[in-house]
């Protein structure tokens, strides 16, 4: 009961202290926050759909030490928190103490935000494994990488009410000293590599300036100026709790989330915590360079990649192009299966969609008239499209289709330049097609085989029959190298 008592008047004096809106439960062990950053940011992962879309939300497994039921929510009491921290703290140059306030934090973080914390964990497989080589390189202690679940919750796009962004939650001014460049295109603070790599760098310059890891934490969220205030305010005292009630009321609460993130992605399974599973993982990715101004729709039509994923992975990109300066170099991840399709693909993607910017979709819608298109036996996405003057992207957009597949009697919406005539367009339609797709025998399997026509491409002939440029590969044995000679035919799939 005394223990009791004295973690009640310092969490009143510590709560009075932060002028973080708090208040304590009845219980006496836990803290009530509100308006809380920290807990904002955590919230800004409901933002984050393509991640929930794309994870596998995981449950203990049978060999999992604690048999807890799914729903069941574990808490302790303050000996066991305290007991936990101090293995910690013990290999730790960080002063990972436990008090009321941490545990406040512990408590956001494992019963009022379970479902983001798991997708948090999730987030951790994407990012822990570039956070960890950084800090190794500039021989920063690896807790660091605890810090941008603080900063950002692990949200790439995450932007505080004061305008800094990212995962590591440059401010402007900040990320220019680290060169980290915002333009109308581009904000390198969301650029996962660029911002860690300065995030490195910004807190070796605060160890040196400081030489304590809480402080360089303090210093970090709030700017040294506030921190060196605090020291002189608090009549020269040089650790962080002593200096703590002369900090900003943000920087109060900061460094005892990071003591219980710290705690909680330690002691996750201890309270029935699991990762929301991505299903691609850091080792997974790869990055290419990029040689010309590309559109995201221009990659995601070539590449069969959703823009969702794109866009997800490439959080720079202020407008979902990425621009080329030939001073700059740009770089696209992808998952790294696809890379060697872009490489294979390049200068088709640079070359799909040149025009479709917004401003001239906005000029032609226009100037477009609606048109109905019946399949007809041989025809193919691309020819349609070309017969009209479009792309069989665009056919697929005004469609809301899933796949370049089309069948015969199906009805197409197009759109037709006003300025086509009439009669180009019955010239157009009156144009033979050659019909490339033939059907043959091969053991007891028949296969649809394309003849070859000059200007073909693996990724031309790929869209034309509703297949992958991998299985199109597959289907001819194709290795690394190969040659399309105009008139040999090739399978292009299987026949009913």
């Amino acid at each position: 009961m005394k223990r009791l008592k004295i973690y009640i008047a310092v969490a009143v004096l510590l709560v009075v202290s932060s002028g973080i809106k708090a208040q304590i439960n009845p219980d006496g062990n836990t803290l009530n926050l509100s308006d809380d950053p920290i807990a904002a940011m955590l919230d800004s992962l409901v933002r984050l759909k393509y991640f929930e879309k794309n994870s596998i939300k995981t449950i203990a497994p049978r060999t999992a030490k604690y048999k807890y039921s799914p729903d069941s929510i574990p808490q302790f009491d303050d000996m066991v928190y305290e007991s936990r921290l101090a293995k910690l703290d013990a290999i730790s140059p960080f002063d990972l103490q436990y008090n009321p306030v941490v545990k406040g934090y512990i408590d956001l973080y494992t019963v009022r935000r379970r479902e983001l914390v798991q997708r948090m964990l999730g987030l951790t497989m994407l990012y822990f494994p570039l956070f960890e080589e950084k800090l190794d390189k500039y021989g920063l202690p690896l807790e660091f990488k605890h810090l941008a679940i603080v900063e950002s919750a692990m949200n790439p796009n995450a932007k505080s009410h004061a305008g800094a962004m990212g995962l590591w939650q440059f401010m402007y001014p900040t990320g220019k000293m680290y060169n980290l460049n915002v333009n109308s295109y581009v904000d390198d603070r969301c650029d996962i590599y660029k911002a860690t790599e300065a995030a490195c760098q910004h807190f070796k310059d605060l160890y040196e300036l400081f030489g304590d890891w809480q402080l360089v934490l303090a210093a970090y969220n709030s700017g040294s100026g506030n921190v060196s205030k605090a020291i002189r305010r608090s009549g020269g005292k040089t650790t962080y709790w002593e200096i703590r009630p002369f900090l900003p009321k943000e920087t109060q609460g900061y460094v005892p989330a990071f003591i219980a993130v710290n705690y909680v992605m330690n002691y996750a399974t201890e309270h029935n915590l699991y990762a929301y599973t991505p299903k691609k993982t850091f080792y997974e990715l790869d990055t290419v360079a990029i040689k010309q101004q590309v559109s995201f729709s221009q990659i995601s039509a070539v590449l069969d990649v959703p823009i969702e994923e794109i866009q997800f992975l490439n959080p720079t990109y202020k407008k979902n192009v990425i621009p080329y300066t030939g001073k700059e170099l740009y770089k696209l991840c992808l998952p790294a299966s696809k890379i060697g399709s872009f490489i294979n693909n390049e200068l088709a993607i640079y070359n799909y969609l040149k025009k479709d910017t917004i401003e001239s979709r906005k000029i032609l819608a226009s100037q477009e008239v609606k048109k109905t298109h019946t399949v007809v036996k041989g025809e193919h996405l691309n020819t349609i499209a070309k017969r009209y003057g479009c792309t069989a992207y665009d056919i697929k957009t005004w469609n809301n289709m899933k796949s370049t597949a089309v069948r015969p009697g199906q009805k197409l919406t197009v759109y037709v330049s006003k300025k086509t005539s009439a009669s180009a367009l019955v010239a157009l339609k009156a144009k033979p097609e050659v019909n490339t797709v033939t059907v043959a025998t091969e053991g007891n399997i028949k296969y649809k085989y394309h003849t070859i026509q000059k200007g073909d491409t693996l990724w031309t002939i790929a869209q034309s029959n509703g297949i992958s440029i991998e299985q199109l590969k597959k289907l001819n044995n194709f290795g690394k190298k190969y040659m399309l000679m105009p008139g040999k035919k090739i399978k292009v799939g299987t026949a009913v």
